[in-house]
């Protein structure tokens, strides 16, 4: 989409398909080395103030892979703000601080991400038929305890009450 297509954009639907594409797209630059189309679009669908500290996250990652460290500092820092739990910035902002040598803050910064980590895993959208597999392992592990469970409970009432 170019710009002239961005400003018609007036449902809130149309601009959401336009961030979620935007975000695809930026990351398909960043692999191809163009940072500088990549910026440009997601800097575009900041407008639309959606998904905006993945927008910041990427944007982040398009500087520190250009070379602008300081950008990258201030993109991570704004994910940060907008998604304070947001562990995966927190933790490449410190690799910002390591390569700007600014070790004490790196090790702060880092130490913070490990335990955001921790604290705050990541979501995972999983498929139905994924969700399906988990729900029948769950329940195989269940019913395995219950008999194990049982085994024991029966050798042990053998054991000591024969």
């Amino acid at each position: 989409m170019n710009t002239q297509q961005t400003q018609d954009l007036k449902t809130r639907d149309e601009q959401e398909a336009f961030v979620r594409d935007a975000l695809d797209r930026a990351e398909k630059f960043r692999k191809k080395k163009n940072y500088k189309e990549g910026i440009s679009l997601l800097v575009e669908a900041l407008k639309y103030g959606i998904d905006r500290a993945a927008i910041y996250y990427r944007l982040g990652n398009l500087y520190i892979d250009g070379g602008d460290l300081a950008r990258a500092e201030y993109a991570y820092n704004r994910a940060i703000t907008v998604d304070p739990k947001h562990a995966n910035a927190m933790h490449n902002l410190a690799i910002v601080y390591k390569k700007q040598k600014k070790i004490p803050l790196y090790i702060k910064t880092y130490k913070k991400s490990q335990k955001m980590a921790l604290r705050h895993p990541r979501r995972v959208d999983l498929s139905s038929e994924q969700k399906t597999g988990i729900r029948w392992f769950s329940l195989k592990l269940l019913v395995g305890g219950l008999i194990i469970g049982g085994a024991i409970t029966a050798l042990l009432f053998f054991l000591l009450f024969r």
